[in-house]
C-alpha cells in the first residue's frame, strides 16, 4: 500500500515523534535519522573541502510540509527554513488541494545556455559567416569538453549568435547551449565556454571578454497548476477575493514584490534543504518576473466552470541532483532521498509545487483572517523563547500574548516572572 504525506496531527507530534515519522516515510536509516536531529550535518573538516577559510557553520531548522499529492505521487517536502508559518502554510494548502487531485507539474527540459562576449569585432557579417560556418566542428569541440554529459545524451545541443548594440560599441554574443541532465550544470557550461573561446577568437578576428553561464534559465522552465474546491477555500466569496488581490498584483509591482517574495518563501527553503544554488534559482525567477519588462506575478488565478480556484505557475528552475552541494552535504543528501527524486526535472517540479502553494496559503490568509494570524502564533512562541521561557512556560506565555494580541517582549518578561511564582 503506497505511503500517504496526509498524516493528521503532524504538528501537534513530539520532534522526535516527527522524525519517526519520517523515518517510515522516507526509509531512512538510524545514521540519517542521526544526521537530521544533530542539526548541522557536517564536520569542519568536510565543511573545509566546499568553501574556503571555513570556520564553522550555521544551522537553520528543517520541517516537513505534509499532504502533497504532484503528479499523482505522495511526498513529504522537507524546508529549511526561519521563518514562521512557511511549512504550516504549505501543508495547508496542500491539503486544500488533495481533493481535486494535488498538483500536476511538467519540466520544459534541462537546457542552460553559455554566453562568450566578443568585442572588437571588426567585420560583424564576416564574424559571423565564419562561426557558423565552423558550428559542427565548435559543438563537437563543446561535446568533447563534457564527456560524462555528452556520454548520456547531454552536452552541447545548439550554438545561436545575437548582436548587442552598447554604448562602449558593438558586441557579438556567441551563445552555446547545453543539455544539463541531472546537474544544475554551471561548470559545464563556463567549460565550454572558456574552451571554445580561443578557436572562436582565430575564427572571427574579435576578442572573446566574459565567458560563462548565464543564470536566466528560459529554456529550463516548469509549470505547475491546481485546482482548490471553492467550499474547502471558504465558499464563492474568498475566491472572488482571491482573483481580486491577484489582479492588485497583476497592476502594481510593488505588490508583486510582496506577492512573489511569498512564493519564494517555499521554494527557497525547499532549495536549501536539498543543497540547490539559491542565489541561481532567485535570480533567474526574479529576472523572469520582469522579462516582459513589467514586474509581475509569478503565479496566475482564475475560476474554472464549476467556480473552483485554478492556479498556474512557471518560472525557470536550474536545479540538480549530481555535483554541488546536493552530492556532498550529508543533509542535503538525506532531503533527497526523503523526495525520493531520481531526476533534475522532478526535483524541480516539485519545487515549484511548493511555490504555488505557497502562494495560495498567503492570499487565502491575506483576503480572509489576514496574514499575522497564524504568523503571530509562531512568532509569539519565539518571543517567549528569547525572553527566557521554557518548557511548558512557553506556550502558556506565547498563548497569553497572541489572544491579547501584545507580542512583545517586555510583556513577554512579565508573564514568565508572573507564572513563575
Amino acid at each position: 500500500m503506497p505511503k500517504s504525506s496526509k498524516i493528521p496531527g503532524f504538528y501537534k507530534l513530539s520532534s522526535d515523534e516527527r522524525l519517526d515519522k519520517l523515518k517510515e516515510f522516507a526509509d531512512l536509516t538510524n545514521e540519517e535519522t542521526e544526521i537530521i536531529r544533530s542539526m548541522s550535518g557536517i564536520k569542519l573538516e568536510n565543511a573545509t573541502k566546499m568553501i574556503e577559510n571555513s570556520v564553522g557553520g550555521i544551522s537553520l531548522p528543517i520541517g516537513i510540509a505534509t499532504n502533497f499529492i504532484i503528479n499523482q505521487n505522495e511526498y513529504l517536502v522537507p524546508l529549511a527554513t526561519e521563518e514562521p508559518s512557511v511549512i504550516a502554510a504549505c501543508s495547508n494548502a496542500a491539503g486544500l488541494g488533495r481533493k481535486r487531485g494535488g498538483f500536476t507539474a511538467k519540466s520544459t527540459g534541462n537546457l542552460m545556455r553559455t554566453q562568450i562576449q566578443l568585442v572588437k569585432v571588426k567585420d560583424f557579417e564576416y564574424a559571423k559567416n565564419n562561426i557558423q560556418k565552423n558550428k559542427s566542428e565548435l559543438l563537437e569541440l563543446a561535446r568533447e569538453k563534457t564527456p560524462t554529459l555528452s556520454s548520456i545524451g547531454g552536452g552541447a545541443k545548439d550554438l545561436q549568435l545575437k548582436e548587442l548594440d552598447t554604448k562602449r560599441g558593438k558586441m557579438l554574443i556567441v551563445e552555446i547551449y547545453i543539455d544539463c541532465k541531472d546537474a544544475m550544470g554551471a561548470n559545464a557550461c563556463n567549460t565550454v565556454a572558456e574552451a571554445l573561446a580561443p578557436k572562436i577568437e582565430n575564427i572571427s578576428g574579435g576578442e572573446a571578454l566574459l565567458k560563462i553561464v548565464s543564470n536566466l534559465a528560459t529554456e529550463r522552465m516548469v509549470e505547475a497548476h491546481a485546482i482548490f474546491d471553492k467550499e474547502s477555500l471558504g465558499g464563492e466569496h474568498i475566491v472572488e477575493r482571491i482573483l481580486d488581490a491577484s489582479e492588485f498584483a497583476h497592476n502594481d509591482p510593488y505588490r508583486a514584490v510582496t506577492n512573489n517574495k511569498g512564493i519564494m518563501n517555499g521554494i527557497t527553503s525547499v532549495a536549501i534543504a536539498t543543497g540547490q544554488d539559491i542565489r541561481a534559482i532567485e535570480s533567474a525567477i526574479h529576472a523572469y518576473a520582469s522579462i516582459s519588462g513589467k514586474y509581475i506575478p509569478l503565479t496566475t488565478w482564475e475560476k474554472d466552470s464549476s467556480g473552483d480556484l485554478v492556479g498556474k505557475i512557471k518560472i525557470p528552475m536550474p536545479v540538480g541532483i549530481v555535483g554541488g552541494a546536493s552530492s556532498v552535504h550529508p543533509t542535503s543528501k538525506i532531503c533527497l532521498k526523503v523526495l525520493k527524486v531520481d531526476s533534475a526535472s522532478q526535483l524541480g517540479e516539485i519545487i515549484t509545487s511548493i511555490g504555488l502553494a505557497q502562494n495560495l496559503a498567503a492570499l487565502r490568509a491575506l483576503v480572509s483572517e489576514g496574514i499575522q494570524e497564524g504568523h503571530m502564533k509562531l512568532h509569539a512562541k519565539n518571543i517567549a523563547v528569547s525572553a527566557g521561557a521554557t518548557g511548558e512556560l512557553i506556550e502558556k506565555v506565547s498563548e497569553i500574548m497572541v489572544q491579547e494580541k501584545n507580542v512583545k517582549f517586555l510583556r513577554a518578561k512579565e508573564l514568565i516572572e508572573k507564572l513563575e511564582k
